[in-house]
């Protein structure tokens, strides 16, 4: 993971200006796409200590691409470290997002699909369903890698725009492909600059440039047990910095919210997005031949 995170941080010079435009969330998805022909690289770092287990790091790396204006398509890379265990690669991630209603209205929907190919150790908690809970970040690496898990991820994704703040609901399906009922999960934020308006004078440490929010989300048991039974839920503040022509800086603290959650988890993600990538390959196919 580290040699990932120096090939993204490598790229990225490579392309020169940069520029970000993120909501302050982890979990929830809302109805901003990526613009078409944009490459977004970021990276979504995670640590906690659950209950009687050792403490941990996890880290996802994602490219997201924008495909079209109604599709983006991403690419996750994860691996994790626990402390007194060792340090591995968890597997992958496929993810698309479909906007069919290009307008903005009330209500933006967004359908969501994504393939999952991680294994059991995999602690990066991108999403809670389930019975999803503390006891599944205690176990050993070794043991946790050796579970397979190939898995289907469907979301409905409904979001809103109202003066200034964001508000986004996130409706989640997961199943794995070999064995085991669909298990559900939600997840809720909402958002707002500091600032709606620049100043007339510009300064990376301008309000405008601060987004501060929440996010709330947990697993809805499955097929056979749904409900908040023997479920996970975290909730916490979170806040983010654009910098002008440079990275946007979210930093997040979740709180468990019962006793089948972990006590708490530390949020920290780095996003940069550099404009019309699809330019570059295009000048570079036309110089090859």
């Amino acid at each position: 993971m580290r040699r990932l995170s120096i090939l993204a941080f490598l790229l990225v010079l490579s392309f020169g200006s940069l520029s970000a435009q993120e909501l302050p969330y982890f979990v929830t998805y809302s109805h901003h796409m990526e613009e078409p022909g944009s490459l977004d690289l970021e990276t979504k770092a995670l640590a906690g200590t659950p209950r009687d287990g050792n403490s941990f790091g996890a880290a996802a790396l994602e490219f997201e691409y924008g495909t079209t204006a109604w599709w983006t398509s991403e690419l996750y890379l994860e691996g994790q470290k626990t402390a007194q265990d060792s340090t591995i690669f968890t597997g992958f991630r496929i993810e698309n997002r479909v906007r069919p209603l290009m307008r903005e209205h009330w209500i933006n929907p967004v359908l969501y699909f994504e393939f999952e190919n991680i294994n059991g150790a995999n602690k990066s908690l991108l999403e809670v369903v389930g019975h999803d809970g503390n006891d599944d970040l205690t176990g050993a690496n070794a043991e946790g890698r050796a579970e397979k898990e190939r898995e289907a991820e469907l979301k409905l994704i409904l979001s809103s725009n109202a003066k200034g703040w964001n508000f986004s609901e996130n409706i989640v399906a997961e199943k794995n492909l070999k064995h085991a009922p669909w298990e559900f999960g939600y997840a809720l934020a909402a958002s707002r600059p500091l600032r709606l308006e620049g100043g007339t004078r510009t300064s990376p440490f301008a309000l405008q440039n601060f987004a501060a929010g929440a996010e709330l989300y947990g697993g809805l048991g499955d097929r056979d047990s749904f409900g908040l039974h023997e479920t996970s839920h975290y909730f916490g503040p979170s806040l983010n910095w654009s910098i002008p022509s440079g990275p946007t800086i979210t930093f997040s603290p979740n709180f468990g919210l019962n006793d089948h959650s972990a006590p708490r988890l530390y949020r920290f993600g780095v996003a940069y997005e550099i404009g019309q990538v699809s330019r570059f390959f295009g000048r570079h196919h036309q110089g090859v031949r």
